[in-house]
């Protein structure tokens, strides 16, 4: 099959053009939409065109940066070959490539970290100025000028509407079967005169399977033939093992107590090897007729789906290993069938989250003893990769847990600290906190209770009497103090790792 065949929309073939020539059309300051969502159909061949540019500029003596806007992270071939060339100038909602981290925290590029739910409405409102091109990865268009989505949606609709000029690269390496996995839909109404969103169950769908575009927007169509980002997903350790262990026995003690139903909640479940050990431990347990309604699919859902364990399965991307991959493509039918992407929008709304009672778990960096989360920073100050979102579903979820090792760093670090150095989500968006030492249920706690069982919990052995005198010395110094704390102490752990490497004092 050619390119010509996957654009049946016949009137567009002249528009195809190299990247090269493609990336010419986008000038410097340009506001730039770009598709991606957690290395999920993120464009894979314009960004290289678009750092050439910049270089061949910079060499001529002429400034050439842009503003990037994406559903979410992408990949080192779009984020990292642009953050190389240094043609970035903005950056948001999020990023996890290491050479544009760099940027980000050097100050080279203006990182703005958002809740994911909020990007497309700031966007549409003008919040966040005028989009001037949209590039957004397809599997194909069809013979009446639809666009058939690869295997994310994130913000692509609002960058299609919003953007004066369109940039379509068509990846002839996606499986043209995903036609039908989709679910696009988008409330337009603006406040106060928006509707309810008509999704009651993790599996309803309510819109059409394909992206819709003013054709006489698109400027240019550029062919590309290259996988998504692979995510390379270890087998779990030991402790992403115990962390399972924890959670799953909470969940059957929920359903026993009756504060779960006995089918359970959709599950949102966060990336990487934490949460796909989650998930293989879901997979082993007393669970049947799951629904997961996430930002990203990722292989422990795959499992799930494919052990008839979980039913259906939505989400705005899926991002998985080369293996799953490959089981993806294979099985395509049966997924099509048990997998829906959404509009970013749409699998993030807080309406939907609190309708549909989300079990949401999401990793952090640190947590201190009164259940703050730090979700984002090293440190205090050097950004990771963003909040993402972790705040959506933790907020306006039914029941939320918060994991991580209890160290880092060959147990350098404590996960565990008097006070967090940033704060993302506040005591008040806490429920459970669990890491490989214990689970910390902290639902209808005060302040001080949650201490006792943040640190009696969920602390390494190593720094849970560290912990605790810092905590007692407080007390002690706390009269008609609610949350106690030693203001010239609670940041010193941070504090003396950076000057000894370890916060073991």
């Amino acid at each position: 099959m050619s390119v010509q065949d996957r654009i049946r929309y016949t009137s567009l073939h002249s528009h195809l053009m190299s990247a090269a020539q493609a990336a010419s059309l986008i000038p410097n300051g340009a506001n730039v939409g770009m598709s991606g969502f957690t290395g999920a159909s993120y464009p894979k061949v314009l960004p290289q065109a678009i750092a050439d540019y910049a270089r061949s500029e910079h060499s001529a003596g002429r400034p050439y940066k842009i503003n990037v806007w994406t559903g979410a992270s992408t990949a080192p071939e779009c984020d990292g070959v642009m953050a190389e060339a240094h043609a970035v100038s903005q950056r948001l909602p999020f990023n996890s490539d290491r050479i544009m981290r760099q940027e980000i925290n050097n100050g080279d590029v203006n990182f703005i970290d958002m809740h994911l739910s909020h990007v497309a409405q700031q966007a549409e409102f003008g919040f966040l100025g005028h989009m001037n091109v949209a590039i957004v990865e397809v599997v194909a268009i069809t013979e009446d000028g639809m666009l058939i989505p690869s295997t994310g949606i994130g913000n692509n609709q609002t960058w299609l509407n919003m953007a004066d000029k369109v940039i379509l690269e068509v990846n002839m390496g996606m499986p043209i079967q995903v036609e039908g996995m989709h679910d696009i839909y988008q409330n337009n109404l603006l406040p106060p005169h928006r509707s309810p969103i008509n999704i009651n169950r993790a599996d309803d769908r309510i819109g059409t399977p394909y992206l819709k575009v003013d054709l006489n927007k698109v400027v240019a169509i550029v062919e590309s033939n290259a996988p998504d980002r692979d995510n390379v997903f270890s087998e779990p350790d030991e402790k992403s093992k115990q962390i399972a262990e924890y959670i799953v026995d909470f969940l059957s003690h929920e359903i026993k107590q009756g504060r779960l139903p006995k089918e359970m909640l959709p599950i949102q479940s966060g990336v990487g090897n934490v949460a796909n050990a989650v998930l293989a431990g879901l997979l082993t347990g007393p669970f049947e007729n799951l629904y997961g309604y996430t930002e990203v699919l990722q292989d422990g859902m795959l499992d799930l789906l494919r052990a008839g364990k979980m039913v259906t399965a939505s989400a705005t991307a899926i991002s998985l290993s080369a293996k799953a991959f490959k089981d993806f493509v294979d099985n395509i039918d049966f997924y099509r069938e048990r997998i829906i992407l959404r509009s970013l929008e749409i699998s993030n709304h807080p309406e939907l989250i609190r309708r549909l009672g989300i079990i949401a778990m999401n990793s952090m960096i640190e947590a201190d003893i009164y259940g703050n989360i730090n979700s984002t920073h090293v440190m205090g100050t050097s950004m990771m990769n963003g909040i993402g979102g972790s705040g959506d579903f933790a907020r306006n979820s039914f029941l939320n847990f918060f994991v991580t090792p209890s160290t880092a760093k060959d147990d350098k670090i404590s996960c565990i600290v008097p006070m967090v150095s940033h704060v993302d989500h506040t005591e008040h968006d806490t429920q459970i906190i669990v890491t490989e030492q214990g689970l910390a249920d902290l639902r209808g706690l005060a302040p001080r209770q949650r201490a006792k069982v943040v640190i009696e919990k969920c602390a390494h052995p190593d720094y849970r009497d560290q912990l605790q005198d810092y905590y007692d010395r407080a007390v002690q110094t706390a009269k008609g103090i609610h949350t106690p704390h030693i203001l010239t102490e609670a940041l010193s752990w941070h504090e003396h790792f950076l000057k000894t490497g370890s916060m073991k004092m």
